[in-house]
């Protein structure tokens, strides 16, 4: 039998002013598991986020720790009976106490108690000799440690983190991230980040819902949600895509780079041909007039260079395609700066395309 979800969201619907902001929201956290919450702005993740801890009540659904009702429509547990913590991208600390009394705040034991968690939570952090420091003598990322270390001080069963790197520089946010991350994972906590970044979910979570218009479209581990988006929305949202289009005869669609298969779309339908810039092929050898292409790489299709970007470890070019005057972009390894105008022929990997119905 597999074991209790530390965490379990299920079905829940938040309604503000008649309109369901959140609907039928379901999915589980193991302990030690990172969950994340994947979306633009106004999605719904906040709000889900809010009713885990009790600060937003659902109009329908349940929420569960360790298979004990948190909320539903006859229970509603106020947040501080949750032994949920939270970490939003405002830190909030005290700026009034200390370092060391902001990491006590709230804590229930005797002192020896709470001067041993303080100082063995600011050791976990690397802040150790901070607790009489005031916050406003530390920087953006010292901070945010605190914080962390205030929310770990009760051993919450649950962590929530709304956009809690937002505020970081690039040079901070990388390392306090993994930081984080690891101190979450040995304490066994479950958690569930909010962000609105692709880069930042791969990064940390177990398992990602990608939400859109108060509903989750995709879940899944980050591998599978990448390489087998839901739709073409879904792939556009981790990346840059190109896209083409065509409609299905025989399972097929004929398109300027081959015949791509279209497996499960009625003939006749319409579909766009979703790749990533990253999949484009520079076809150097052939030019469009050697021998026959492979069948992973379909068939070459000319475009003229329109632009061409140095992106540091790689480069971004710009085509303007012969086939039907459209856009497409490639990403090529190292420095790759053709000039504008430039003839050239590329190739798809059809197996790394995807192929949707298109929506009307």
């Amino acid at each position: 039998m597999a074991p209790t979800p530390r965490l379990e969201v299920d079905k829940i619907t938040c309604r503000f002013d008649g309109r369901d902001v959140v609907r039928d929201v379901s999915f589980t956290v193991r302990a030690g598991e990172v969950m994340c919450l994947l979306g633009p702005s106004g999605c719904g993740k906040s709000t889900t986020l809010r009713v885990i801890a009790g600060i937003e009540r659902q109009v329908s659904g349940a929420v569960r720790a360790d298979g004990a009702t948190l909320s539903n429509d006859k229970i509603h547990l106020p947040p501080e009976a949750r032994g949920v913590g939270l970490i939003f991208q405002d830190f909030a600390l005290f700026p009034h106490l200390s370092v060391g009394q902001n990491v006590a705040f709230g804590l229930k034991a005797s002192r020896p108690d709470v001067a041993r968690r303080v100082g063995e939570l600011l050791e976990r952090v690397d802040l150790a000799g901070y607790a009489d420091k005031a916050p406003h003598m530390l920087s953006g990322g010292e901070q945010q440690r605190v914080a962390l270390a205030r929310a770990l001080a009760p051993r919450p069963r649950i962590m929530l983190m709304d956009e809690p790197f937002s505020g970081l520089d690039n040079r901070l946010r990388d390392g306090i991230r993994d930081e984080t991350l690891q101190l979450l994972k040995e304490e066994g906590t479950a958690v569930v980040l909010v962000t609105h970044e692709p880069e930042e979910a791969m990064r940390m979570a177990d398992q990602i819902a990608l939400m859109r218009d108060g509903v989750i479209v995709q879940k899944g581990a980050p591998y599978n949600i990448y390489n087998a988006p839901a739709d073409k929305a879904a792939a556009a949202f981790f990346s840059d895509v190109n896209v083409i289009r065509g409609t299905v005869q025989g399972a097929l669609v004929d398109a300027p780079f081959g015949q791509f298969l279209a497996p499960g779309h009625p003939d006749g339908t319409a579909v766009e041909i979703v790749f990533r810039p990253q999949h484009v092929k520079i076809d150097f050898d052939r030019g469009g007039r050697g021998p026959n292409p492979t069948p992973q790489d379909g068939t070459p299709a000319r475009g003229v260079v329109e632009r061409a970007r140095f992106m540091g470890h790689e480069s971004l070019v710009e085509f303007r395609m012969d086939f039907d005057g459209s856009l497409l972009k490639a990403t090529v390894p190292a420095v790759f700066l053709p000039k504008p105008g430039v003839p050239l022929w590329l190739t798809v990997r059809r197996d790394r395309c995807f192929v949707f119905a298109k929506k009307r």
